[in-house]
């Protein structure tokens, strides 16, 4: 039978070498993953990965014909959709959990694309989150060379540093603090404290209450202290990371439907492939006492879901966290504001956005 609620699924990524296998062989002896589906994945024509994972039955699924990201990614639906069969028809008893690991090469975006957008397998599943692994000794240098890693980093909601008793602190400390001032909202866990969990239950709903943890979620005042901190990247331009910004948008008043969604409709039909995810909880003015929470991966985004109540009545604020590559903050946040009506010196309204005959429609977020 299916399950009543989606299946949870959890992205393990990280460069070549940060020791996601390690990491996994360790998580899937810990009680909580019972009943958990592996999926693991390598770059190349034998997977000699796959001999260090510790094999269960069924347990562990081998994608290995490429990169999960781009070769296998109709495997990778395949695959859960042959779970969702095999729960189905009783072969798989339970299902509480899937964990994908990727190769180090992989891009997680089109993954998570594969997740939310599937139109059968988004029902059945729900992207629990992405734990991005990162070598202590080489993560600086990687960062520098690769922008894969730095994407792989900058989209993680937990962090896990890897090697870290390999390197000399200062080494561990400035690498702690780049990737602070690259993904804020992500906390950072050395590898050798991190446990099933520190690193899953990342999603919206908190699975002991069964209720939306909108602050554990969303960290938005992580973004907050680091725009108040002033940290905005002024490090060497020519590092990858430079590129990349997190910052939020807040708004008072509850926003019209449909200015908030031609906002989003402009943003991922014009800027997607520089919008690299956005989380937010929103007041829209149909009805502020339900606030609306939305997620998205570039252009994809999952259904909004309104909430019963806001998670805290104190505040009853929009927030929305962004994380962008190549795509100034003040230029989204003008974007933002012209939709809702803030007045601003120099810039479109709403008006002149929307009247235009190239306009995408989009999802409704009524």
């Amino acid at each position: 039978m299916r399950p009543d609620a989606p299946i949870p699924v959890s992205l393990v990524t990280g460069f070549l070498g940060a020791g996601k296998t390690t990491l996994l062989n360790r998580l899937l002896k810990d009680p909580a993953l019972v009943d958990t589906a592996v999926i693991v994945n390598e770059f190349g024509d034998v997977a000699i990965d796959h001999l260090l994972v510790e094999r269960t039955g069924d347990g562990v699924i081998e994608l290995s014909d490429g990169c999960l990201c781009c070769t296998v990614r109709g495997a990778l639906s395949d695959t859960l959709g042959d779970l969702l069969e095999r729960l189905e028809d009783g072969r798989i008893e339970r299902l509480q959990r899937v964990v994908i690991e990727t190769t180090g090469l992989a891009d997680p975006a089109p993954i998570l694309q594969t997740i939310m957008g599937h139109p059968a397998l988004a029902h059945a599943y729900r992207l629990d989150g992405v734990i991005t692994l990162v070598d202590a000794v080489n993560g600086e240098a990687t960062l520098d060379a690769h922008a894969e890693a730095v994407k792989q980093a900058a989209v993680a909601d937990r962090l896990v540093l890897t090697k870290a008793d390999l390197a000399p602190s200062a080494v561990s400390d400035a690498l702690k603090a780049r990737l602070s001032a690259l993904n804020p909202g992500a906390p950072i866990v050395e590898v050798g404290k991190a446990n099933a969990a520190d690193l899953l239950e990342c999603g919206l709903y908190d699975p002991a209450t069964k209720t939306a943890d909108v602050a554990r979620w969303l960290r938005d005042e992580a973004y907050r202290a680091d725009e108040a901190a002033g940290h905005h990247h002024h490090h060497d331009v020519n590092r990858h990371d430079a590129r990349i910004h997190a910052f939020t948008l807040t708004h008072e008043e509850p926003i019209d439907p449909g200015a908030l969604e031609m906002f989003v409709d402009l943003l991922r039909s014009a800027h997607a492939d520089r919008l690299l995810r956005m989380k937010g909880i929103v007041a829209l003015a149909d009805d502020p006492e339900r606030p609306v929470v939305i997620h998205g991966v570039q252009r994809l985004f999952h259904p909004p879901a309104r909430l019963a109540a806001w998670p805290d009545p104190a505040d009853r604020r929009t927030r929305l966290v962004l994380i962008t590559r190549d795509m100034k903050p003040a230029f989204v946040r003008e974007l933002f504001e012209a939709f809702t009506g803030r007045p601003g010196v120099d810039r479109p309204d709403r008006a002149a956005l929307t009247d235009n005959p190239l306009a995408v429609p989009g999802r409704s977020f009524g």
